[in-house]
């Protein structure tokens, strides 16, 4: 026993809490402490709930809990197995237990062990209703969650405001890291479409990008007379070819109309063989009577008199 008034310190040698058949309390973080504890600690000046803090000093490891009863044999201490686990402690080991005081936390942070904890329908309500059990988190410990069956141990990752907290009576907020065993989703490489197309995709592409041409006059033609239509012959094929090619020619060569007009014969120039003889007398007689009716004369008209 410590002999400072003010504070509790003492050790105790530590065994699992299943040594009594008290298996419940692996579900929280609550201990069984001998009476000789009680009567030291009600003595003392202590705030309560009753927190502790316990320490393995031969490994240098420290979490904190509460208590649950003052019923164990003197000289000894019961403690759920995974605060065992966490600070390395055997049966029978030595364990250092001291009262402490520890602010409210409002924020902690947890990490499954296992992605299948993140799979229960609803884990935040569960672990809710766990850490019910529990007086108080330190970060770097691992708790154990039970559900249907199965144990799931979840990290303390980290608390606010202090690394170790009290969740008594309080709202405190709580955050999830990755599980442990998450591996991100492996990222699939985008599929490139090749450059290289068939052969036969890109000629029905380009069959069905060609324009058909457009050919003027190709329909029947058919008789005033009711008469059938005689089938052209070849000759006259040729014939009728060779004309749309001097038709185009001479399309070309002469000027556009305006638009509106009717316009009768061609100014285009007339060909070699078409020559128009022209009298050269008759062209100077027209030129000389043009300019004489183009001259103005004074008192042209017919005479009258006053006489009658």
């Amino acid at each position: 026993m410590n002999g400072d008034d003010s504070s509790f310190e003492q050790c105790y040698r530590c065994y699992p809490v299943s040594f009594i058949e008290k298996a419940h309390l692996e579900k929280g973080d609550k201990i069984i402490m001998p009476p000789s504890a009680l009567n030291r600690l009600a003595s003392l000046h202590i705030e309560y709930p009753m927190l502790f803090q316990l320490s393995n000093v031969s490994v240098e490891k420290t979490t904190h809990c509460g208590v649950l009863e003052f019923t164990a044999d003197e000289g000894l201490v019961f403690l759920p197995y995974w605060m065992m686990q966490n600070m390395s402690l055997q049966e029978g080991d030595i364990l250092q237990i001291k009262n402490i005081s520890l602010v409210k936390g409002t924020y902690i942070k947890l990490q499954p062990h296992t992605q299948d904890f993140l799979d229960i329908s609803n884990p935040k309500a569960i672990l809710e209703t766990t850490l019910r059990s529990y007086s108080c988190l330190t970060t770097g410990d691992t708790i154990m969650v039970p559900y249907n069956n199965k144990k799931y141990f979840i990290n303390v990752v980290e608390a606010k405001p202090s690394s170790a907290v009290s969740i008594i009576e309080t709202d405190c907020e709580v955050d999830f890291a990755p599980p442990l065993d998450y591996k991100e989703p492996e990222k699939l490489p985008k599929l490139t479409p090749s450059k290289k197309r068939p052969l036969e995709v890109e000629e029905e592409e380009e069959e069905a990008n060609k324009v058909p041409k457009f050919t003027p006059f190709t329909g029947s033609g058919k008789r005033l007379d009711g008469k059938p239509q005689t089938k052209p012959t070849e000759e006259e094929d040729t014939k009728q070819e060779e004309n749309g090619k001097d038709d185009e020619k001479l399309s070309s060569t002469t000027p556009r109309q305006k638009p509106g007009k009717l316009v009768f014969g061609s100014n285009s120039k007339p060909s070699a063989k078409e020559t128009v003889k022209v009298d050269p007398k008759k062209i100077v007689q027209e030129t000389s009577t043009k300019s004489e009716d183009a001259k103005f004369q004074v008192f042209t008209g017919k005479k009258y008199s006053l006489k009658g």
